[in-house]
């Protein structure tokens, strides 16, 4: 248990390095079972998520360690191909093992995966891609067991563009014979780097970005360095919280064209953004404007990640927001921690009407998900007075040393544990 403490109202001045992306990493760390090989990873952030992974690789027989920002993972020697329930539920992430795992084993056992309550996310797609490559799949309860002789190339259509299925596909297909073509694929950026570190380990594809992905064929190196890329969505993070705050801030080592939909609607809100090739500059006020209607989709449209984030950006903003939430079904549970600053917001199903307040006042809050934490973490950084968010363990899931960014930044808040 975690409590953050934040005195609100203050403007964030400066510049700061971003971290590495959590959601380019975990597939990478899950990938790289996937022959024995030596793996050295840089720019991996220090998260509860990336440990996790990092147990479940040492669970699994592997050498995995991590020091600063770099990482060494040694899957020389896989002495196992069951992941233990409670390394699964720690986070939805570890389901990305099940590929790798039938892929160097012929065999993998594990339970349905855990991680944020956000709604239905069932894994029946990954199901459908692996037995497509042949692999035969039994179900026990929340047990599952995938087992395959060996792998053949398919082509696989996905019915919704699911970016751990689309992973799962990715890295399973790599020790398929033949040609595997994966259509209606997700297109998110990390899925870009997660094909940079497969081609490294000598997997020959291409595709990733579009909605059709091509593997045909595997020839296995023995070490590979990668960088991860940065987090675009810790990107967002920040400039949401100087957007709602006020102040004028520079995001350094990020790629803007990762987050352009965040930029567009917090330029459309009022904020003034300079986009360099490797940095970002907002400068706002603080008196934002309402930037119209905003729904959630696949990338590359308004990533639903960022919906609680730009929202809290918005709390005082003058006017109407509407949210339209898109991927998944429970994705507003943050919205009554963010009325306990005094948000005026209301949720009719998938949607939620936000009408702009004068001011918003100190609370005391809890962090619902990861996402959901960071937005309580925004509206405290704009509200007046002290305020308190009661944090299970889901920001340090996806924040690496969130509280001393933004006090870097000029930001009065600390995590107490």
């Amino acid at each position: 248990m975690a409590i953050w403490h934040i005195s609100g109202g203050k403007r964030l001045e400066g510049a700061c390095f971003v971290q590495g992306s959590k959601n380019a990493a975990l597939p990478i760390l899950a990938a790289s079972v996937l022959t024995p090989a030596v793996t050295e990873l840089i720019n991996v952030p220090r998260l509860s998520d990336v440990d996790a992974s990092l147990r479940i690789l040492r669970q699994l027989g592997c050498v995995a360690e991590q020091r600063d920002n770099d990482v060494y993972i040694d899957s020389s020697a896989v002495t196992s191909c069951e992941i233990p329930r409670e390394m699964m539920e720690t986070m939805r992430s570890s389901v990305l093992f099940m590929g790798a795992l039938l892929a160097r084993c012929g065999e993998v056992r594990l339970t349905r995966p855990g991680g944020c309550k956000l709604g239905e996310r069932p894994v029946d797609m990954h199901l459908s891609a692996l037995e497509a490559l042949g692999a035969e799949v039994e179900e026990d309860g929340c047990t599952i067991v995938c087992r395959a002789n060996r792998l053949c190339g398919s082509v696989i259509n996905l019915p919704y563009p699911s970016v751990g299925a689309t992973e799962n596909t990715m890295i399973a297909a790599c020790a398929a014979e033949g040609t595997t073509t994966i259509t209606g694929a997700a297109r998110e950026p990390e899925i870009v780097d997660l094909q940079e570190y497969l081609r490294k380990l000598g997997a020959y594809i291409s595709g990733a970005g579009t909605s059709k992905i091509t593997i045909c064929g595997f020839a296995a190196e023995r070490h590979v360095g990668h960088r991860v890329m940065p987090d675009r969505i810790a990107a967002s993070t920040f400039l949401c919280a100087a957007a709602a705050a006020g102040g004028d801030i520079e995001l350094r080592g990020v790629d803007p064209s990762q987050f352009s939909p965040v930029r567009h609607f917090l330029n459309a809100a009022g904020c003034d953004i300079i986009s360099g090739k490797r940095s970002v500059r907002l400068t706002s006020d603080g008196k934002l404007s309402s930037p119209g209607r905003i729904v959630t989709e696949p990338y590359p449209g308004f990533p639903t990640d960022a919906q609680p984030l730009l929202m809290a950006a918005l709390l005082r903003a003058s006017g109407k927001t509407v949210f339209s939430e898109t991927v998944f079904d429970k994705r507003f549970a943050h919205t009554a921690e963010l009325a306990r600053f005094g948000a005026d917001i209301t949720v009719n199903g998938r949607e939620a009407q936000l009408w702009g307040v004068r001011s918003l006042f100190g609370a005391v809050a809890s962090a619902t998900d990861l996402r959901g934490g960071a937005a309580a973490v925004i509206a405290a950084l704009s509200a007046e007075g002290e305020s308190m968010i009661i944090d299970g363990g889901h920001i340090v899931r996806g924040y690496e040393n969130l509280d001393g960014r933004l006090r870097s930044l000029g930001a009065d808040i600390y995590m107490e544990i």
